[in-house]
């Protein structure tokens, strides 16, 4: 056996022989992807009393990861379709371990956000890449276990993080929690080489690099107008952002309408499976994301948790995923994509808007359920959905695919943050001024109605003032804990009625699971089913393919077109 694996996927006779230890690899890149946002919940009061961040500032900390995160990950992975998806994984694994080992020594906002930049290229790259080899190297009957795995691996994630990153705060500064990326990643670059075979797209045309412009252009200024405009306001920068992201939008879809290669075939948003799809999984996050993020404030500041109790609290969190997916596994084939899809977002919006009961007195228990159902819908609908958006896609295309699915994710997740945070601080900020009113100097009150933590910061800062600040100091206290457990209710209302919303689009959209046809005997041609009409010869173009994919039949997990069900027997 090579120490290194060299023959391409694509000139292997049958399935990889090692593809479940080459799973174990993209599971393990794709954990510090995302653990890398959900580390920073329990480190951001550390970094914020360190490097004495405003609320703005701690806001891009964290999203300044996220903006090159969300808005390259097509096109990264169009590249590594084109060139070689194992070298953008490695490529991509190197440029994160740089961004956190950059991250872990500097002590300026401005070096801390530029690092977390560097990262969000990394992850952009990594991302798709993970998701693309998944579907090359395993055989279409395994695929969906395998992609179930890689789903459950987002959810260890987002509660692995916190718990890594508050065991090590315990005894460590805030640069440590980027450092755990580091050997992980190194691990998995080794296991790269040594387990993931190469592979790339065959036959794959020049890519769209003005599309792939127009989509970062697009994408990015998205990201940018949804995180700043509900945070600092509507000004000049958030309203140009919006502006330039919308005529982008416009200006993307027209181009790849008309180009013979586009970097996203726009049409296949008509099909509905796809749209459905990519709409569940931009919810989904969206809710989990946002819920987490304040969840977790309250366990820290108003419950008084410290960074591995916080860890330890979103465990369960992650249970529920694995159960999630565990179910998927054995009902999805049984019921459907649309009846899981479905179930798993009512669910999770019955757990958002369980948060709406959360008071000031409220303990741990009232927010075990809630995280519970929010990890059991990821489990269970993620699966379903990312399987049947990557299995839209030709074997060419997959790398975009990957992307398609990611930014759905990512999309929503820094949207949940952005406009969920950005409701909570209004909520609170309203409500802490009609507590305390004119008790307070206008100096010490804009410092209060900044954050939570700004609240209890100035309470500190009275009950060290003076003998008799205590009593004014405690009663400060308990207005920002009121105000905030305020903040959560009307926040989670807003999230629960916008999951519904959701829900309801996607109930629409997915169509009924259509019954399967007959099996027919191994030696049957792989596009037996596929009525002769629709079948395209393997020689057949890209615009070709696109002009027969409005009639693609869906099966239990995704669509396959007759071309990418070639390319998926080919391994089976």
């Amino acid at each position: 056996m090579p120490l290194v694996a060299n023959t391409p996927v694509e000139k292997m006779a049958g399935p990889y022989a090692r593809r479940w230890w080459a799973l174990i690899v993209l599971c393990l890149s794709l954990l510090i992807v995302v653990m890398a946002n959900t580390s920073l919940i329990v480190a951001a009061p550390d970094m914020t009393k360190d490097l004495g961040l405003s609320s703005s500032g701690l806001q891009w900390v964290v999203d300044g990861y996220t903006v090159p995160y969300a808005a390259l990950m097509l096109v990264l992975g169009a590249l590594g379709d084109k060139y070689s998806r194992r070298g953008a994984l490695i490529t991509g694994l190197l440029i994160f371990a740089v961004g956190s080992i950059m991250g872990s020594v500097v002590d300026q906002t401005e070096l801390v956000i530029a690092a977390r930049a560097v990262m969000g290229v990394g992850a952009a790259v990594v991302m798709p890449a993970t998701l693309s080899l998944l579907v090359a190297i395993f055989p279409k009957h395994e695929r969906a276990r395998a992609i179930t795995a890689w789903t459950a691996t987002s959810g260890l994630a987002i509660a692995i993080g916190p718990l890594v990153a508050g065991w090590l705060l315990e005894d460590h500064a805030w640069g440590s929690t980027f450092l755990i990326n580091v050997p992980i990643a190194v691990f998995a670059i080794i296991g790269a080489l040594t387990l993931i075979p190469p592979s790339k797209a065959v036959g794959m045309g020049r890519i769209d690099y003005v599309g792939g412009v127009l989509s970062i252009v697009s994408i990015g200024a998205l990201v940018y107008a949804a995180i700043e405009g509900p945070h600092a306001g509507w000004g000049i920068g958030p309203v140009a952002s919006a502006v330039v992201a919308g005529v982008g939008l416009v200006a993307f879809v027209l181009w790849e309408l008309r180009h013979p290669h586009p970097m996203l075939d726009v049409r296949k948003f008509v099909l509905r499976p796809f749209s459905g799809s990519m709409i569940a999984v931009l919810f989904l996050f969206f809710g989990a994301f946002g819920a987490i993020y304040y969840s977790t404030q309250f366990l820290q500041f108003v419950l008084g948790y410290g960074p591995l109790e916080t860890g330890v609290g979103l465990l369960p969190l992650a249970g529920a995923v694995f159960a999630g997916a565990a179910v998927t596994g054995r009902l999805t084939p049984k019921l459907g994509v649309k009846a899981m899809v479905v179930a798993g977002m009512a669910m999770g919006t019955v757990g958002v808007l369980l948060l709406t009961l959360v008071e000031e007195t409220s303990t741990y228990t009232g927010f075990l359920a809630p995280m519970m159902m929010l990890g059991f819908a990821i489990g269970l609908s993620v699966s379903p959905a990312t399987d049947t958006i990557m299995g839209s896609f030709p074997e060419s295309e997959l790398g975009v695919g990957g992307g398609a699915n990611d930014t759905s994710m990512e999309l929503g997740g820094s949207l949940g943050i952005a406009v969920l945070g950005s409701l909570l601080g209004a909520a609170y900020r309203d409500e802490l001024t009609d507590v305390v009113g004119n008790q307070l100097p206008a100096a010490a009150l804009e410092s209060a109605r900044d954050s939570v933590g700004g609240g209890l910061a100035v309470a500190e800062q009275i009950a060290a003032s003076s003998t008799g600040g205590a009593q004014q100091a405690a009663a400060l206290v308990d207005a920002v804990h009121a105000s905030f457990a305020h903040g959560v209710v009307q926040t989670s209302l807003a999230g629960g009625i916008i999951m519904a919303a959701g829900t309801v689009i996607v109930l629409v959209l997915l169509p009924r699971r259509r019954a399967s046809a007959p099996t027919t005997k191994s030696s049957a041609p792989a596009d037996q089913s596929t009525p002769r009409s629709e079948r395209m010869p393997p020689s057949a173009p890209a615009s070709s393919w696109r002009r027969a994919s409005a009639s693609t039949r869906e099966p239990r997990t995704g669509l396959i077109t007759s071309s990418s069900r070639a390319n998926s027997d080919r391994h089976s």
